[in-house]
């Protein structure tokens, strides 16, 4: 019966999201040997940080536990780096970062702007999207992010996420900064009223919608999975020795880099469909939950 299952979940949903079928009719342990695991990354938003935006107790005690197995953690989000710096505050110097959808890394302390956004490029991008009724526009750069508008309520929501940032006159006036990505917010849809009106903009950046209200815009090649593929080359991980967890479109270049590549209950359906299995929400935990399964599966060092 459970081989029948497999071939007719493969025939109906694809090798990729055969194990993400399997999942939610109660097979969790298929494929699942996670002793050869040696890679942990984690997107943060809807996937480590739980509804509070907080990173659990829980979690920093498998951190302990990670890295008593000689498993090395990465935090791979959209966010501002500095942002990440402070949800993790504990371990920041133990662990790699990607920020900003892969814009910037760091690896053993050391910080990169890998990919970036013109002068020019920038100027391009916001012409267009000055156009478009109630988006909020947020540049981001290394040193900090920019905004020009004074309304409160957008503040306290960006405040959330950046942890350095300043108003301006006019975001095409910045000079003598590294321009990392476009950020954009909606406050009802990012998907709906946002990307619908860039597709001059989607032949020549990266548009992608990173969250419910957010769409982010950066160099073509910027993702996750370009500064993971980096990441892996310095560690000498290999793809079957990754494991990886996300929940929106931002994510799927990474999941695809991993064998054991997980989508939170409350993922995107595109990221349900592309992930190989599948783990419960951020609200409960899900991240910790299969970190539980993984550390009992390798013997502490």
């Amino acid at each position: 019966m459970f081989l029948y299952l497999n071939v007719a979940a493969k025939s109906a949903v694809g090798f990729k999201g055969i194990n993400y079928y399997l999942n939610t009719f109660g097979h969790l342990n298929w494929d699942m040997n996670l002793s050869k695991v040696k890679l942990v990354v984690s997107d943060m938003d809807g996937t480590l940080l739980n509804t509070d935006n907080q990173v659990s107790t829980l979690f920093f005690e498998q951190f302990e536990e990670l890295q008593n197995r000689n498993i090395h953690f990465v935090a791979a989000s959209g966010r501002q780096f500095q942002s990440i710096e402070d949800k993790l505050e504990p371990i920041k110097n133990k662990i790699s970062i990607i920020g900003e959808n892969g814009g910037i890394m760091q690896y053993q302390n050391k910080v990169d702007v890998l990919l970036k956004l013109s002068q020019s490029e920038i100027a391009h991008c916001i012409e267009n999207l000055r156009k478009i009724d109630d988006c909020y526009i947020v540049l981001c750069g290394r040193k900090a992010a920019y905004i020009e508008t004074d309304d409160q309520e957008f503040i306290d929501i960006l405040s959330k996420y950046y942890a350095v940032f300043e108003k301006v006159d006019d975001l095409t006036k910045i000079t003598d900064e590294d321009f990392l990505k476009i950020a954009v917010y909606h406050f009802k849809s990012s998907e709906e009223c946002v990307s619908p009106h860039l597709g001059s903009l989607k032949d020549k950046y990266q548009v992608i919608v990173s969250g419910q209200n957010w769409l982010d815009i950066s160099n073509p090649n910027a993702n996750k999975g370009y500064a993971l593929k980096i990441l892996q080359q310095n560690l000498g991980v290999s793809k079957d020795e990754t494991l990886v967890f996300g929940d929106y479109n931002n994510d799927l270049q990474m999941l695809d880099l991993a064998h054991f590549s997980f989508a939170m209950e409350n993922a995107h359906p595109t990221v349900k469909k592309s992930a190989r299995f599948s783990t419960k929400s951020n609200s409960e935990m899900g991240v910790e939950y299969i970190l539980e399964k993984l550390l009992k599966s390798i013997p502490s060092k």
